[in-house]
């Protein structure tokens, strides 16, 4: 029943967001709900993810972010950073995803969002989308702040730095298969009108970074976690306005940019999470009668794309290894890493790729089965190495 109700739930998101994304996010969570919880305690998630002060403050955030794409564009300021930032076209669009990847903060991928946009005019948008995913991720797969890796790593017992450099290849083959899967595919320069201005470029990167500048550092000084968030991209917010040549219309901006649409997004993923987490989906996916290191893998992969996280997978799935096993190597820790990490880019329930599809206009279905065959290709990289060394 249980897996069934996943089917179910996760067919429903993909179905209705083809029409709104909030509301397949949403009907996903209460087919799960409706399908899995007594009514009380589908109403007590509910009334809990609506009310949790945390995700109140999240949600305002991600309201604003594209705001702040939306005033970057209005006052030309994306077309100064894409006229001076002077690398080749192909890989200016990685670049851009990747550069917010390394500052990580919930709905990062709107920020890079504009420049692909811009340096991508003649790009099919769904192909603008997955190479804002696809790349953003890459980096933060060895970023050795990252706080998935920080927690999955201390289960372990194992030394950050020393795990990334069994990540590493994985990494690197990653990056080569979205490099033929969906850059190679790309032509063309950029065609530049003017010299080069370093004021110009300067501009809209303290506008673009501040936001997750400010969101690590507050985060990590004091603590604030939400909170930081939404000061730093209010932060950002009012740098786009004040430091724009030109007067904005923020009325029409805003009927244009449909803020609410992302911050809804937000509302739903949490939902969805959190009756996910009150279900007993988890449990039975780690009973999967399989070998404990083929069940790490696959139930990690399983999880990292139904729950649309790193972190919840890792702290399931690892202590179940090491219960079988005792202790882990760096090598293995890499394996179900991996695993896990490449579930999570391609779930439709993951905020980087939904928001994302919602500011190309593009369906989320469209987004994963572009994906598919290049997360197939790791993943079945990630079984065969544990078959033959693990």
């Amino acid at each position: 029943m249980l897996w069934l109700a996943f089917l179910i739930s996760l067919s429903g998101i993909l179905i209705i967001s083809r029409k709104n994304l909030s509301l397949g996010l949403v009907s996903g969570s209460l087919i799960l709900g409706l399908m899995t919880l007594s009514p009380a305690r589908l109403l007590d998630r509910i009334i809990f993810t609506i009310t949790d002060p945390s995700i109140i403050l999240l949600t305002l955030a991600m309201g604003i972010i594209p705001m702040i794409g939306g005033t970057l564009k209005e006052s030309g300021q994306i077309d100064n950073l894409v006229e001076n930032l002077r690398i080749s076209r192909k890989y200016l669009l990685a670049t851009s995803a990747a550069l917010m990847g390394l500052l990580p903060m919930p709905g990062g991928a709107l920020l890079s969002a504009p420049i692909l946009e811009k340096a991508g005019q003649d790009i099919p948008g769904e192909l603008n989308a997955v190479i804002n995913n696809w790349f953003r991720h890459i980096f933060i797969l060895i970023y050795p702040l990252a706080p998935a890796l920080i927690v999955a790593a201390e289960i372990c017992d194992l030394d950050v730095y020393r795990a990334i450099l069994y990540i590493l290849p994985g990494a690197v083959f990653a990056y080569i298969l979205g490099h033929l899967f969906f850059l190679r595919h790309i032509n063309g320069r950029l065609t530049y009108t003017g010299q080069f201005s370093l004021k110009a470029l300067s501009v809209p990167l303290l506008i673009i970074l501040s936001a997750p500048v400010l969101d690590f550092i507050l985060k990590k000084a004091l603590g604030m976690g939400s909170l930081a968030t939404l000061i730093g991209v209010v932060t950002g917010f009012t740098l786009s306005i004040a430091l724009s040549r030109k007067k904005l219309d923020l009325k029409d901006l805003t009927r244009r940019m449909k803020p609410w649409n992302f911050a809804l997004i937000i509302l739903g993923m949490f939902l969805y999470l959190h009756i996910f987490q009150a279900s007993d989906t988890s449990t039975v996916i780690a009973e999967l009668p399989l070998p404990p290191l083929m069940l790490a893998i696959i139930a990690g992969f399983l999880l990292g794309l139904l729950t649309g996280r790193v972190q919840l997978p890792a702290s399931i799935v690892l202590p179940i290894y090491l219960g079988a096993q005792s202790q882990i190597t760096p090598f293995i820790f890499a394996l179900i890493y991996i695993a896990i990490y490449f579930g999570y880019i391609i779930s439709p329930v993951h905020p980087c790729l939904v928001v994302t599809c919602e500011y190309f206009h593009v369906s989320i279905r469209e987004m994963i089965k572009r994906m598919v065959l290049p997360t197939a290709i790791i993943i079945a990289a990630v079984i065969i190495l544990a078959l033959l060394f693990g």
